[in-house]
């Protein structure tokens, strides 16, 4: 896949914010104004800068792709919400008043969360969607993921490393060299960047994600286009099972496993995704 031109680059984007509803929502959009804009909805403990600038300029090649910040994250004001559900109203106001009345949808981790919550409440709203390394309400193992995180953490403090390091790549030397690139890669963007995630921010979407692996599953059964779930077959934070368990929730669901891949499936295999979402989405 060749390099996309330096004008659609992530890390040039303004950050531009949205009123809705009394709150100021912080996004970035890049790429032509053709074809069905994509949302981009990031992970647990994120904000815009966390995006690979690899994925959001690849997608960005042939389509408009905007990255929103949640409530309480970033540069968005207002306090987080405390469950995806609420992250979705968000996000469904927010692409309405953006003028966009169809759009396709990529939830990365617990954005993947946030966009099934977005499709139980608003399925005419999108058109296709992308979920990568993320898992169902009530999905195996999400509750786990506290737990989980926390362990990982502290384990990357004692080895001086980034826990995205331990929690998002396997360690075996495909994984180490594909972490060692993608902390790289986010450090590309020295302008403009987005206000640091906070320590109170991160435990409310902990929260939220422990709440969503313990509820009843959601009724996805009224949205009925396209799906795509990636997921690593390696992954720690959301186990792989939870690909299988969101595709009988999504019957129109097609699942690619990527081997020796974490939970930062996407980030890992960033050229193979970009290709795979491409054509994915293309009409």
């Amino acid at each position: 896949m060749s390099e996309p031109h330096t004008a659609l680059r992530h890390r040039g984007a303004p950050t531009r914010t949205i009123a809705v509803a009394g709150t100021s929502f912080a996004y970035r959009e890049l790429g032509p104004r053709t074809g069905v804009p994509l949302i981009a909805l990031v992970h647990l403990g994120a904000n815009l800068d966390n995006w690979d600038p690899r994925i959001v300029d690849g997608l960005a090649q042939d389509r408009r792709v905007i990255a929103v910040d949640y409530r309480g994250v970033g540069d968005s004001g207002g306090r987080v919400r405390a469950s995806m559900e609420e992250m979705a109203a968000d996000m469904v106001a927010v692409i309405r008043a953006l003028g966009h009345e169809r759009v396709d949808l990529f939830g990365l981790s617990m954005g993947g969360m946030v966009a099934q919550a977005v499709i139980a409440q608003a399925p005419q709203l999108v058109d296709r969607l992308i979920l990568a390394g993320s898992g169902p309400a009530g999905g195996p193992g999400l509750t786990d993921m506290t737990r989980v995180t926390i362990a990982g953490t502290l384990r990357a403090a004692i080895m001086f490393k980034d826990p995205k390091t331990l929690l998002f790549f396997t360690r075996t030397p495909a994984g180490r060299q594909a972490a060692r690139a993608y902390l790289k890669r986010l450090k590309e963007r020295t302008n403009g960047r987005d206000k640091a995630v906070t320590a109170g921010v991160f435990r409310a979407q902990l929260a939220a994600v422990h709440q969503w692996g313990a509820q009843a599953p959601a009724d996805l059964s009224r949205f009925t286009g396209p799906v795509l779930i990636v997921h690593g077959d390696s992954d720690l934070l959301v186990p792989p099972a939870n690909a299988s368990a969101l595709a009988r929730h999504l019957p129109t669901a097609t699942v690619t496993m990527f081997p020796d891949s974490g939970h930062g499936v996407a980030f890992q295999n960033h050229y193979a995704f970009v290709d795979a979402a491409r054509d994915f989405l293309r009409r």
